[in-house]
């Protein structure tokens, strides 16, 4: 495999924490297997002549704590021109500066943009579970409080609420209609009535664990188990949660075959799909984590296969412009 350049739009790369960081370890693993591994932050995304341009920085990396980056001098390129493929691993919220680097990222051409930038946009990782419907916990997505009043009293008086632009677990809460503070949550969680928000059955299997399965170009790369501690009700682990091995069942093979084609056809080619209790909770596009837990409980490199798969991509045929 010939060296190849490889740019990565994200948060700060001398802030990220090492030891979790999946972006952190992709990168790595690009560098080496010899290719060039650049940084972009997303402000820097520009347009020019109708071609997507960035300020880019080189970067060579190590797994070193508190000095794990040397950078190198910025430059002004044409993504198109000048690099191979690009990373779009910024964390949500996906907000207007978000979108709008998404936009400029579907611009490319000849350079490929996992995930697609097309598939980024219309792929809210709430909502496009929603595809699957059958495959999830009931469901109710409004800005009505006495709507998800009425959803609540259908669940037997527990649910799930959770904003449809966060991440890492921000903003999730356990309501039950014994709760003196359920409508203060609802109305923080809906803006007074202004925001919709999605409320979904409680699934008590979640005790047991919120599994994250991971994918890459379709195919189930692996899984680990996050338990909530004794005192959350959330399993992110930024939060307490405790990561566990784990493997794929029968339900989450019947998950990942239903989602598959979906996934394929948008171009979201790395993806972390949430299945609690059996049930398909979440599709997670922009920036699924879990690597480096995955490979700490299995004792694998998982970012090997990643790179593996993204320059088997690269070395393909392409049929059709790529990036939109």
């Amino acid at each position: 495999m010939p060296a190849r350049t490889m740019a990565f739009v994200m948060d700060p790369v001398e802030a990220i924490d090492i030891e979790a960081d999946t972006t952190f370890v992709i990168m790595l693993e690009a560098q080496r297997r010899g290719h060039r591994v650049l940084v972009i932050d997303p402000i820097d995304l520009g347009v020019s002549d109708g071609h997507a341009t960035a300020t880019v920085r080189p970067i060579t990396l190590r797994r070193e704590a508190g000095n794990h980056v040397d950078v190198g001098e910025p430059r002004h390129v044409v993504l198109d021109d000048d690099v191979d493929v690009v990373f779009q691993r910024k964390d949500p919220p996906v907000d207007a500066e978000y979108v709008t680097a998404t936009q400029i990222l579907s611009l490319c051409r000849r350079a490929r943009v996992l995930n697609r930038p097309a598939g980024i946009l219309a792929a809210n990782e709430k909502l496009y579970a929603l595809h699957f419907a059958d495959l999830m916990p009931e469901t109710c997505v409004s800005h009505e409080i006495p709507r998800l009043i009425d959803f609540l009293a259908r669940m037997g008086g527990e649910m799930i609420v959770k904003p449809l632009d966060g991440k890492g677990g921000e903003g999730i809460f356990h309501v039950t209609n014994k709760d003196r503070n359920l409508f203060s949550i609802l109305e923080q969680s809906t803006a007074f009535g202004t925001r919709r928000a999605m409320a979904q059955r409680y699934l008590p299997g979640v005790r047991e664990g919120d599994k994250r399965i991971l994918l890459v170009d379709g195919e189930p790369l692996g899984a680990l188990m996050r338990v909530p501690a004794d005192n959350e009700v959330r399993a992110n682990l930024h939060v307490g949660g405790k990561a566990s091995a784990t493997a794929l069942d029968a339900a989450d093979r019947i998950i990942v075959e239903r989602v598959r084609p979906w996934l394929e056809r948008d171009g979201l080619f790395f993806v972390g799909i949430d299945v609690i209790q059996g049930l398909l909770t979440e599709v997670n596009v922009t920036s699924p984590t879990g690597i480096q837990e995955m490979n700490a409980l299995d004792g694998a490199r998982y970012e090997e296969r990643i790179l593996e798969a993204v320059e088997a991509l690269l070395d393909a045929p392409v049929d059709a412009p790529v990036g939109g």
